[in-house]
């Protein structure tokens, strides 16, 4: 299959114009303003998703009048817009999150008309999924839409239900609404000011003050037959399910742009902060603490993204548990490098006066919309659950002696502490699955956890492998040369083999699987893991030098 997407160029010019918008439109007094006043600037949405701007064009395949960005391309974009601000960019968000149901299962005719009035008109969506009761569980919904027919012929379908959470809700033109019908559940589009449909008043939200978010209810909402999504019932599910790994790749790219941003203004306070006659920036236990490891996890995640984002546009597979594994990864690490920017900040990160403080409020959403971080753990560890077992526990052993491999050719992209975080996996996992571990759903939400930082530790290593060989993809960001990759993939491997280890070792020793415990820590090869954090220092100081532009002695 061809791969998809832009050219180098064209993304550039992309994320340029991007950046002149929001620094003219969007600068940080503007965005303290918005948040302070819980305001949604829907007149500057609507002009990025217009004319001005046309960001809109990029998620709208070419055939309905867009410039069709691949996944890779949304990634990029996503990011760039996250690290401006959370708010608005979950108001530009949520039209391609509320068109996906029809991107995905519209007919030929719905796609024309709805995905072409995004690209000319720009449009507004919202994905009215999420209900009170339901939460993430979009098969538990209670939203009805009933038949009406006259004369034993469908006429069309009136809706009752109502949606919470619901991004864009209150100012959206139209919406993809999720419904039982006779069938199952079943997507409709209902457009603004149809009767029936009453938006609430904004949430008074912890973050992302500058979207609007709303909850929608629908009293008997009438839509035509043609309004039903692919117009056949039942298809719902499978609609949603469709999307999640292209979905969740932009919110896991939020966090990464939203981690960056907050890490990055961490790293301009500690050139200028003065304490015992040198900077902040000078400082191992600055630095070591509250900057170098959030970098390694932030560009761990970006590695994976990037991988997943390739994929997308090169391969028919969804992707729903490397989807799954890519947001974890990103808004775990953009929620903790934006916390450690406010303690790198002091007291003046605590304030609203600094970005950070927002930003932190901000990112926080990233771990719970689109699937909260436990149910990404549930579908990590429930997917590569099944693999472990369908390969008799050779899954993340034959990676792991792939890496090997790959470490003899490119030895300082850390793949052998990475292969050791896989071989110490498939060994937690099996020895799980001979005492039945995972009956516990504590432990089974902590493999999830661990696999993703195994498999992070590996596509990371994979990467630092092809930046030190020259062959980055060159639509990727090009901060970090290929020695700065490598050292960040060797500290990001570190930390997984660490937790994949010694935390998968005590959660097996939590749930009862204590026995022969000596031939276990064996078979997880602690000494040998142990031994690879030597030159961990080392490589943190390579990391601080690259972030900060310094030169490296010797």
């Amino acid at each position: 299959m061809a791969t998809r997407g832009l050219d180098r160029e064209t993304l550039d010019a992309a994320l340029g114009s991007i950046s002149e918008f929001a620094g003219r439109h969007l600068p940080d007094a503007k965005l303290l303003q918005l948040d302070a006043h819980d305001e949604f600037p829907e007149e500057i949405v609507r002009r990025m998703c217009g004319e001005e701007l046309g960001i809109q064009l990029f998620f709208i395949p070419e055939a309905y009048g867009g410039m069709g960005g691949g996944s890779f391309d949304i990634y990029r974009i996503c990011e760039r817009m996250g690290s401006i601000d959370l708010g608005v960019a979950t108001g530009v968000l949520a039209t391609f999150l509320g068109s996906e149901p029809i991107s995905v299962g519209g007919t030929p005719d719905q796609k024309a008309l709805w995905l072409g009035k995004i690209a000319s008109e720009g449009l507004l969506f919202a994905y009215a999924a999420t209900e009170p009761q339901a939460g993430s569980d979009l098969a538990a919904l209670r939203t009805v839409a009933e038949r009406v027919e006259q004369n034993g012929v469908l006429t069309g379908y009136r809706i009752t239900g109502n949606k919470q959470w619901i991004s864009n809700g209150g100012v959206a033109d139209a919406y993809c609404v999720l419904a039982n019908a006779p069938g199952g559940p079943t997507w409709f589009v209902v457009e603004k000011g149809q009767e029936g449909l009453i938006p609430g008043k904004p949430e008074d939200k912890h973050g992302i003050r500058a979207s609007n978010t709303a909850a929608v209810t629908f009293e008997n909402a009438f839509v035509t037959p043609d309004r039903l999504v692919g117009e056949v019932e039942g298809q719902g599910l499978v609609q949603a399910q469709a999307v999640f790994g292209y979905t969740r790749l932009m919110v896991a790219a939020f966090g990464l742009g939203a981690g960056w941003a907050a890490l990055d203004r961490a790293v301009e306070y500690s050139t200028t902060r003065i304490q015992a006659g040198s900077p902040l920036s000078e400082k191992q236990g600055y630095t070591h603490k509250l900057i170098v490891p959030h970098a390694a996890r932030l560009e761990a995640a970006r590695a994976y993204i990037e991988m997943c984002g390739t994929r997308l546009d090169s391969e028919s597979d969804r992707l729903n548990t490397e989807g799954a594994i890519a947001k974890y990864l990103a808004t775990e690490a953009g929620n903790a490098a934006a916390d450690a920017a406010i303690q790198a900040l002091g007291g003046y990160g605590y304030t609203k006066e600094y970005m950070v403080e927002k930003i932190k409020r901000d990112v926080r959403i990233t771990t719970i919309y689109e699937g909260t971080s436990e149910i990404m753990e549930m579908t990590i560890s429930r997917d590569r659950w099944q693999n472990h077992l369908k390969t008799r526990g050779a899954h993340y052993h034959d990676q792991a002696k792939a890496l090997e491999q790959l470490s003899i050719q490119a030895p300082a992209s850390g793949a052998d502490i990475a292969a050791l975080a896989l071989h110490a996996l498939a060994e937690v996992l099996e020895r799980a699955r001979q005492m039945r571990l995972t009956r516990h759903q504590h432990i089974l939400f902590r493999l999830g956890e661990l696999i993703a930082y195994a498999e992070g530790a590996a596509t990371f290593a994979i990467k630092a492998a092809r930046t030190y060989q020259g062959q980055a993809d060159p639509r990727a960001p090009t901060r970090f040369d290929g020695e700065a990759t490598c050292a960040l993939a060797r500290v990001f491997a570190r930390e997984a083999s660490r937790r994949v280890a010694f935390e998968g070792l005590a959660h097996v020793v939590s749930a009862g699987g204590a026995e022969d415990l000596a031939a276990f820590e064996s078979k997880v090869q602690l000494g040998r893991i142990t031994a690879a954090q030597a030159g961990g220092i080392t490589d943190m100081d390579r990391v601080a030098d690259a972030l900060y532009g310094r030169t490296k002695a010797g």
